[in-house]
Parts: structure tokens; sequence; C-alpha cells
């Protein structure tokens, strides 16, 4: 279940489901998604679903990092990248694959010493985890061409707009009232041109909240 033939049937049933940047497909390839999750959920690591990691914390489900990627990549190099929420790594290891510089900001500081383990084997030269506040991003490393939040917001924070580069990309999930939702959460993709952000709304989707502060 952790073989590279199980990898290439989760990055064809990507390419099923909608996902067509070449570049983004082969990161997901490259990437042991089995190494990132406990032992005993090893055999589900490449199935389409979010699994827990601890802390209350879940390694998002294939399609949805792919998705999110995608559109921060489209038509463009990614450039300097941050994520925020490293969790246990293995979006920041995909987004090595992409970026020319990844950092990445976790408030937990256990999670984030897991996420270090957990990436040790890779040996990713381009890849830099920081202890910090995802609301506050990280200011001494901006400004960032693309930001990536794995974790949903009331709104958008506003450290990371203005750590975003004129012509970068931000996606992250956005909390929507909605009719008939109690905690309704949209994709939210962010463009910094000459006059301004625009935003576009993309789907729905589940993330644990963005939370404030460092532990």
């Amino acid at each position: 279940m952790t073989s590279q033939r199980t990898r290439a049937r989760m990055v064809e049933r990507l390419r099923e489901q909608g996902i067509n940047d070449v570049r983004v497909l082969d990161a997901m390839a490259s990437v042991p998604r089995h190494v990132f999750v406990d032992e005993a959920l090893a055999s589900r690591a490449y199935e389409d679903t979010a699994l827990p990691i601890g802390f209350a914390q879940t390694i998002s489900q294939p399609y949805v990092v792919a998705r999110m990627i995608e559109q921060l990549t489209a038509g463009r190099e990614p450039g300097r990248i941050l994520e925020i929420g490293t969790g246990c790594g293995y979006q920041a290891a995909v987004l090595a694959c992409l970026g020319r510089e990844v950092f990445s900001v976790e408030r937990i500081r256990e999670l984030l010493e897991r996420a270090r383990a957990n990436l040790r084997g890779l040996r990713l030269g381009n890849l830099r985890l920081a202890h910090g506040d995802g609301w506050q991003g990280l200011e001494s490393a901006a400004p960032f061409d693309s930001i990536i939040v794995a974790a949903a917001a009331p709104q958008v924070p506003g450290a990371l707009l203005q750590q975003l580069a004129p012509g970068g990309r931000m996606i992250l999930p956005v909390r929507r009232a909605a009719a008939g939702a109690h905690d309704a959460q949209q994709l939210l993709l962010v463009e910094r041109g000459a006059r301004g952000f625009t935003e576009t709304e993309l789907d729905l989707v589940r993330f644990v909240p963005l939370e404030t502060g460092k532990i």
C-alpha cells in the first residue's frame, strides 16, 4: 500500500478529478505521503481522504492539496512560497518540489518537530520551517510570491495580505455564513495587482480553524 504503484494510482485519480498541471501531478507523485502519517494509518495514506495527525489536526486529502497548489501556480512559477500550517509536513514537501524557496509556519511546536522528523529523509534544501503564529505570517522572510493557508479563518489575515508580493497569489479557506450551514468554508484565491487585491471564490472545503498565537 505504500509502493510507487499505489502512489501512481493516487495521481491517476487526481487527473480524473480534473487536476491537469503536470508540475503538480509530478510533485504529488514524488512525495511519499505514507511517511507523513502514523504507521497504523499507512495503508490508508493514498486514499482521497483527510487523516488525523494528532493535536486535533489533519493531513488534507490529496485532491484538496493538489487543487489548492494548482490554483496557486496556474500559468506561472510559484517563486518564494509561504505555507501557513505545516502540520505533518506533507504539503510543505510537495510545495518544495515546485517553489524556489518554501517557508512553512506551524503554531504547535511539538507538531513542528514531528514534521521536521518526517521531512528529514527527503533532504529538501529549499524548505525552511518556523514556529510561529500563522495569523502574523513570517515578516522576516517577506515578501512572498505565493501564500497557501491550510486552516480556515473568518477573514483574510491582514498580515498575509501585506506580505504578498506585487503580482503574487494567495489561496486559503475562509469561513462563510451560509443558510443551513453551521460553518461553511470556501477556498478563496487572492491576487495582488497594480490596483490592489482581487478575490475569486472557488470550492467549498472543510479545514480546521486558523488559531492565533503559538504553543
